[in-house]
């Protein structure tokens, strides 16, 4: 890896968490300077602009979430695995996601729903994907005969999600944690409900 493209994902490992918490309104270039330690001149070395920091930062944050669901979901051999991999890494991971300040798909759709339309259609895309992700699921447990022939994937999705989203929105809003893991709970019955 070259040196400027080491340069590139330090300045972005070090300001993910700082886009993730303030947003891309709330932070500001004294914060990725505070945080990397470099000039504000070698930030645009490497960056064009705060937006692209942003975005990187996104990708980054988004990525981490998603390379470690990627890693159980492989091991997982049927629809209730598969289901149940999601519902494990939030039970696994949510103090390392409220420490760096929230769902990244949750903070940056609602940050930049109206004010960064490139940050936002990013957040969108990942939601997306991770709803698309969803409905496959379902839709090879109904092919499967492991899902029962009345569940609607795309409904199932969108619950599921919600219960995710606003368990984490709950939980960081009031500071406890116990909104997002009373909804796991209802989600792993609901999984239970649909398997045949």
């Amino acid at each position: 890896m070259k040196k400027s493209e080491r340069t590139k994902q330090f300045i972005i490992a070090q300001t993910a968490a700082i886009f993730n918490k303030k947003g891309f309104v709330g932070t500001s270039m004294a914060d990725i300077t505070g945080a990397t330690g470099l000039t504000k001149g070698a930030i645009y070395g490497n960056f064009a602009n705060k937006d692209e920091v942003a975005l990187a930062a996104f990708a980054f944050n988004y990525g981490q979430i998603r390379k470690t669901v990627h890693v159980e979901l492989q091991k997982a051999e049927n629809t209730r695995e598969k289901l149940m991999a999601y519902v494990s890494f939030y039970e696994e991971y949510y103090p390392t996601i409220f420490e760096w300040g929230g769902c990244p798909i949750l903070n940056a759709a609602s940050d930049s729903d109206d004010a960064h339309p490139a940050l936002f259609e990013k957040a969108s895309s990942a939601l997306e994907n991770w709803r698309n992700n969803l409905i496959s699921i379902i839709e090879e447990g109904l092919d499967n005969g492991q899902v029962k022939p009345d569940v609607k994937p795309e409904t199932f999705a969108d619950v599921f999600i919600s219960l995710v989203e606003g368990g984490i929105l709950i939980a960081k809003t009031l500071g406890t944690e116990k909104p997002l893991l009373s909804n796991l709970e209802q989600l792993k019955t609901q999984i239970e409900e649909i398997l045949i």
